[in-house]
């Protein structure tokens, strides 16, 4: 039974990485028409909408503990968001993701109990180091250090994603968390003007990008995060670089060096290697 809820919880998290980077490519095509605070808003509100219409949570019964942890979650997620699109503005999808991942590796780190568990994380700290262009001038810092500043938030959004998962229905936690998420980013929305340059064919494209980037993600993120420890699912995201650079380079064309493909080897190395024997403590007898 044990291991039939790891598989699911696996699936969930691989199923939910292929529809972030997917909608991610969308997105960075809307930025020339509505930047990255048009798209962010776009893409949470719609998915605020969304789950909203689909799960109907309660949000009149839940209690003050609730609330605090739906209120952190929902601000995570906006940050989170709204930060990396303004990183990828700037960098290659691929490498964006890669630097955002220092802080779930950093969680990784930090809740490790066993060697395995260093070992894997350490070999996707080697395969970050080595997507970062060193040597390069061309490197936008602004742009690495904006996609650092995302990974922080995607830390605590693991965080509390697992603390809200088992004091209520995840369901109800990621629509509520959204429309947090959507009342924090609507006044820098408003601020920045550009989402008054809608049209419907950029509707469209950023109902897109809210379905595969957020309302069907952050679900499926939910399921694992309630099935998996933390640290697990810390390091089983270290197959977003790969997810991130090849939707970069098939629907955006941005190339990476062969190092930095090397790099990304060595991260899903990592990730599978935590899944691996994350099934195998998974079934240990208690």
């Amino acid at each position: 039974m044990k291991l039939k809820s790891t598989n699911i919880a696996v699936a969930a998290a691989l199923l939910s990485m292929v529809c972030v980077q997917g909608g991610a490519s969308i997105a960075k095509q809307l930025f020339p028409a509505i930047g990255p605070i048009g798209t962010t808003t776009l893409r949470i509100g719609l998915s605020a909408i969304l789950l909203y219409l689909i799960n109907r949570p309660p949000i009149f019964s839940f209690n003050a503990k609730q609330w605090f942890y739906c209120a952190i979650y929902g601000l995570g997620i906006a940050a989170m968001n709204l930060i990396f699109y303004m990183a990828i503005q700037r960098i290659p999808l691929g490498l964006g993701v890669t630097i955002e991942f220092i802080g779930p590796l950093f969680l990784a780190f930090a809740l490790s109990r066993r060697w395995l568990d260093v070992l894997w994380a350490s070999l996707a700290c080697i395969g970050i180091l080595l997507i970062v262009p060193w040597n390069s001038n061309d490197i936008d810092v602004i742009g690495l250090l904006l996609a650092f500043t995302a990974g922080t938030f995607w830390a605590v959004y693991i965080i509390i994603g697992g603390k809200v998962s088992k004091i209520m229905d995840g369901r109800h936690a990621v629509s509520t968390g959204m429309l947090i998420a959507t009342a924090f980013i609507i006044p820098f929305a408003l601020w920045d003007g550009s989402i008054m340059s809608l049209t419907p064919e950029l509707f469209l494209k950023g109902l897109g990008v809210a379905i595969f980037s957020s309302a069907l993600p952050f679900s499926l993120d939910m399921i694992a995060l309630g099935r998996l420890p933390a640290k697990t699912f810390s390091i089983l995201t270290s197959l977003q670089p790969a997810f991130g650079a090849l939707s970069g380079l098939l629907f955006l064309s941005e190339n990476l060096s062969l190092l930095q493909w090397l790099s990304v080897g060595c991260v899903v190395l990592a990730s599978m290697g935590t899944t691996v024997f994350g099934k195998k403590t998974a079934v240990k007898p208690q």
